[in-house]
């Protein structure tokens, strides 16, 4: 009987190992995104951001463009800089971080890095170091 058990577990054993094959190859996914936002990304939409382009009126975003988990967004923004002055300008973000142009009385066009610090507020950067709080309108 112990015989039995014994050719049928070599049986079971010797048929449950088939050499195994490799896995297929993964796709590789076709991305636009890049890992830094920067001020020239507001400029244009490239052929791939245009077939995701998407405007909601009911949020903030001017449009949006990407996939889930991986969106963009377009904000127009208003704030002021650390000497209280008005400025407004327009940003991409993804994720938390983000880039974009803010006009002041001063200066046409002015770069900047953002973060965002809070639900519709972002902290903002220019090259100089000049910090500016902003809301999207």
């Amino acid at each position: 009987m112990l015989k039995n058990y014994s050719l049928l577990f070599v049986l079971l054993f010797f048929f449950s190992c088939k050499k195994a094959s490799a896995p297929p190859p993964q796709p590789q996914v076709s991305t636009f995104y890049k890992n830094v936002i920067t001020a020239d990304d507001r400029k244009t939409i490239t052929p791939e951001e245009a077939k995701t382009y998407h405007v909601n009126s009911t949020y903030k975003y001017e449009y949006r463009t990407g996939h889930p988990g991986h969106y963009k967004y377009n904000y127009h923004v208003k704030g002021i800089n650390i000497k209280g002055d008005s400025v407004f300008g327009n940003i991409n973000t993804e994720g938390k971080y983000g880039a974009g142009i803010l006009i002041t009385d001063s200066i046409p066009e002015l770069e900047i890095n953002t973060e965002w610090v809070s639900h519709g507020k972002l902290k903002a950067v220019d090259k100089k170091g000049n910090e500016y709080q902003l809301v999207v309108k």
